[in-house]
């Protein structure tokens, strides 16, 4: 290697390679190289952390789009590379920043998938970041769109190539420079923001062709922009072509491992350090956090409700507007005395865990049987119920249990027995053992009720919520070794059971802390919207109001204070100070937490009978 490290450098090495090689011997693969490891330190300054979340986000995208096992002599990808579609320019910036530069009207979606597409991306990216130059002085990316119409446009694989370049690809971006956008592109201006993430769009400008030569010299310009740039035996991707055969990616084999149970929830390329959450908190302030759960909200749930909207289902759920996915519904085994296998309760992904949770509605009591069939079917051990029977008058749950110790019900085939109940400050634990009166077959579960939700708005302090879900996690780990030889799913175990009264707000709210602070003690970060938008791809409509979604953002940060995570400068004091002023004084909030959201009018028609669509409220 031609240059050197520092000190630091070389021990931020050390450290990225014993934690990242623990993780291939665990998968029983090769080492990472030490020049492959400093690809990703490069791209993240030296933060050991934020550049192990960035290789396993590389690793997974990469075998999430398929860019595996690359064959660049082979069609179609050698035509896709010779296309001059991408490319990296023989000139650099006066910072030594190489220039890569991707010409939108050489791209005709009805001719080359997106498939293609990235991956020839990310095979000419790999090899121009393979010179330590580059790597120290990063890349600049010329999105050049002059002469393209509205047909060489692709939103979903524009959006993935600017995304991607931010957060799933080890190069220190510097900045993306959009140029000659066509006026359907500028004009509305927002779809630049459906394109980038916020902490890209920061680094984007988007400037007119004779504007260039303000951010690059006119040295460092491609002669011929707008799709006209000439490639001849000198090109830098013929170049490269002509000297890559027989040669084998060194990344292929750590691609080739599977994402981790396939949880939708791993970290992802925005993710922030307890620091950057605190000052993005700061930034936005609560009308700006609201702002983006206002975002979120508006997006329409990623499948269809068929089931739940169907004549014989409807009185099954407990609001007639809170309904789950067809594509997510837990689903209860066939018998000859039930006409439906339906339950309003949706399988959803813990952090880096498929299924790990059912939330579901507080149970009604003509669901009462449906309920633990579903428990006993799913080999459910713990049990999380988030709000009192009754609230403020309001009925908001069944009481779908024996509640006195020494108690019992039958519920269908299932005996519920009340064995223990131990009274803790802020919620009960009682442990219930379950007869299957068919297969006279038993087992031991634990409910969790928390009771200190207030009747309006949420918790003014996280210390007790989060206390209860540590409680619960200690509970599901010792009943998981209990029954060890029984079970064969995740080692984690079966999914743990979470209601409250519709299943979306305080259910949503406790999954997502659980995701979010699961992450943050496997890798250091966390992005507490981008849990929450993958979370309602499963359980639609999950965390319900713009207060719960705040809550979520200084929940976080309060653990955070309290694990010594936050460094303890005056500034950081100040913030959160500022934050839990805002807390003590907002007691009683102005808004009640609802039982559920009215959907808009506007949207009232399309739950007709036979409509088949649901969308967001």
């Amino acid at each position: 290697m031609a240059a050197t490290l520092s000190a630091e450098e070389e021990q931020a090495t050390r450290q990225f390679l014993e934690e990242i090689n623990k993780w291939t011997i665990q998968h029983g693969v090769s080492p990472l190289s030490k020049e492959l490891a400093i690809k990703f330190l490069m791209a993240r300054k030296f933060d050991v952390l934020r550049a192990i979340e960035l290789f396993h986000s590389y690793r997974e995208t990469r075998l999430k789009e398929g860019i595996v096992r690359l064959q660049p002599q082979e069609e179609p990808l050698r035509s896709e590379l010779l296309s001059g579609k991408f490319t990296v320019l023989s000139v650099r910036d006066p910072s030594g920043a190489s220039i890569a530069l991707y010409t939108a009207k050489l791209h005709h979606p009805n001719k080359t998938g997106n498939h293609v597409v990235l991956q020839a991306l990310f095979y000419l990216l790999d090899r121009a970041v393979e010179s330590f130059e580059t790597q120290r002085n990063g890349l600049v990316f010329i999105y050049d769109m002059a002469g393209s119409n509205y047909t060489n446009f692709e939103l979903d694989l524009s959006k993935k190539i600017l995304n991607l370049l931010k957060g799933a690809f080890p190069a220190r971006l510097k900045k993306v420079l959009i140029v000659g956008a066509p006026v359907w592109f500028r004009v509305p201006y927002n779809l630049l923001s459906l394109l980038l993430k916020e902490k890209l769009r920061e680094r984007v400008q988007m400037v007119k062709m004779a504007e260039l030569c303000q951010h690059l010299p006119r040295d460092c310009l491609p002669q011929h922009l707008g799709g006209l740039l000439p490639l001849d035996m000198y090109s830098w991707n013929q170049q490269l072509l002509a000297g890559q055969n027989g040669r084998v990616d060194p990344v292929d084999e750590l691609v080739g491992i599977p994402i981790e149970d396939s949880s939708v929830h791993v970290p992802g390329p925005e993710s922030m350090r307890p620091q950057e959450l605190l000052a993005h908190l700061g930034r936005l302030q609560r009308s700006g956090i609201h702002q983006e759960y206002e975002a979120l909200r508006r997006e329409t749930p990623p499948g269809t409700f068929h089931c739940a909207q169907a004549a014989y289902n409807q009185e099954k759920n407990r609001y007639g507007d809170v309904l789950c996915l067809d594509q997510t519904r837990v689903r209860l085994k066939p018998r000859r005395t039930e006409r439906s296998d339906y339950i309003n309760a949706s399988f959803m992904d813990g952090y880096k865990q498929k299924n790990a949770y059912i939330g579901t509605q507080g149970p009604l009591e003509k669901t009462y049987n449906d309920f633990w069939r579903m428990v006993w079917e799913q080999s459910v051990l713990v049990i999380v119920m988030t709000t009192r029977t009754e609230e403020g008058s309001r009925r908001k749950c069944g009481q779908y249990w024996p509640l006195d110790e020494g108690g019992q019900e039958v519920y269908g085939h299932i005996a519920v027995v009340n064995q223990r109940v131990d009274h803790h400050t802020h919620y009960n634990h009682t442990t219930l053992e379950l007869h299957n009166t068919e297969t006279c077959e038993q087992r031991q579960v634990s409910h969790f009720q928390y009771l200190s939700w207030p009747d309006y708005g949420v918790p003014t302090s996280a210390v007790t919520l989060i206390d209860f879900l540590g409680a619960v996690k200690r509970q599901q780990r010792k009943m998981v070794r209990a029954v060890s030889s029984q079970w064969m799913g995740h080692p984690l175990g079966p999914p743990m059971v979470v209601h409250c009264s519709a299943g979306i707000g305080r259910t949503g709210t406790f999954c997502a802390l659980d995701i979010c602070l699961s992450q943050l003690q496997d890798v250091g970060t966390l992005n507490v919207c981008q849990t929450v938008r993958r979370m309602r791809t499963q359980r639609a409509f999950s965390i319900q109001t713009p207060d719960q979604y705040y809550f979520c953002y200084n929940a976080i940060l309060e653990h955070a204070q309290r694990q010594g995570l936050l460094p303890s400068n005056q500034s950081n004091q100040d913030c959160l100070n500022r934050l839990g002023e805002r807390k003590k004084h907002k007691l009683v909030p102005a808004t009640p937490d609802p039982t559920h959201t009215e959907m808009p009018s506007q949207f009232l028609s399309a739950l007709s009978p036979g409509s088949g669509f649901l969308p967001s409220f």
